[in-house]
C-alpha cells in the first residue's frame, strides 16, 4: 500500500498546488465578483463533509452489528474529519454570505441543518472522549443519526425557501468555472482519503501498542 499512498499523496499535492492558479484564472461571477471564488473551497469542503458523514455513519452501523474494532476506528476517524471539513464550511460560508446577503449568518434551513450536522459529529467526539465504557457504541449511534441528517441538509435548499443557492447551481456553472470546481472537489476528496487512511492507521497502531503494553504488564504480574 505504501507506493499507492505515496502516489495519491503526490497527486494531492499537485492538485492543491494548481488550484490557486486555476481559481485565479476562472471567470468572475457577474454580481459578486472576486468574493465568489470562495465557492471553490466552500462547496468542495461541503461535499467532503457529506461524504465523511456517510463513511462515519456506515462504519458506525457496521460496528454496532459486528463489534469489529476496525469499523469503530474508521467511524471515529471519519467523525473527526466531518468536524474538520464542517468547520471549513462554517468558516467560509459567512465570509461569502456577508458579501452576497449582507449578513454573516442567517438561520435559514441549509445553514441551520449544516450547523446541526456539525454539532452531531462534535458530540460523537465528545462522547468518545468523556463518555467512559461503552462510549464507542453511543458514538456510533450518534454517527448513524448524523448520517441520516445529510439528505435533509442537501435537499433543504430545494424544499424550503431560503437565501442559500439551490443544488442546481453546479450544473449551470459556466465552462470556465465548472472545470475549476471539479478539480478543487477532486483535490478535497484526495485530501480526505489521505487523512482518513492516515488517521485510521494511527488508531490501529495505537491499539497494537496498547495491546503490547497489556501483555507486558500481564507477564510482569505473573513473574
Amino acid at each position: 500500500m505504501q507506493p499507492l499512498y505515496v502516489a495519491v499523496l503526490g497527486a494531492g499535492l499537485v492538485l492543491f498546488a494548481a488550484a490557486p492558479f486555476l481559481i485565479a484564472g476562472a471567470p468572475y461571477e457577474s454580481t459578486m465578483g472576486l468574493v465568489q471564488k470562495i465557492f471553490y473551497y466552500h462547496a468542495p469542503a461541503g461535499i467532503t463533509m457529506f461524504l465523511s458523514a456517510f463513511v462515519s455513519g456506515i462504519a458506525g452501523l457496521l460496528y454496532l452489528f459486528r463489534r469489529e474494532p476496525r469499523h469503530d476506528r474508521v467511524s471515529a476517524a471519519a467523525a473527526e474529519l466531518t468536524v474538520l471539513f464542517g468547520t471549513m464550511v462554517l468558516a467560509t460560508g459567512p465570509l461569502w454570505a456577508r458579501k452576497a446577503w449582507g449578513v454573516w449568518w442567517d438561520w435559514e434551513p441549509r445553514l441551520t441543518l449544516s450547523l446541526l450536522l456539525w454539532m452531531m459529529f462534535m458530540a460523537c467526539l465528545l462522547v468518545r472522549r468523556y463518555g467512559g465504557p461503552g462510549s464507542e457504541r453511543l458514538s456510533a449511534v450518534i454517527a448513524v443519526f448524523g448520517m441520516a441528517n445529510v439528505p435533509f441538509v442537501y435537499v433543504s435548499v430545494n424544499v424550503w425557501r431560503g437565501l442559500h443557492p439551490k443544488t442546481t447551481v453546479v450544473p449551470t456553472l459556466a465552462p470556465g468555472m465548472r472545470g475549476v470546481f471539479w478539480l478543487c472537489t477532486a483535490a478535497f476528496l484526495v485530501l480526505y482519503g489521505l487523512l482518513l487512511t492516515t488517521r485510521t492507521r494511527a488508531a490501529r497502531q495505537r491499539a497494537e501498542v496498547d495491546q503490547l503494553h497489556l501483555e507486558l504488564d500481564e507477564r510482569s504480574g505473573s513473574s
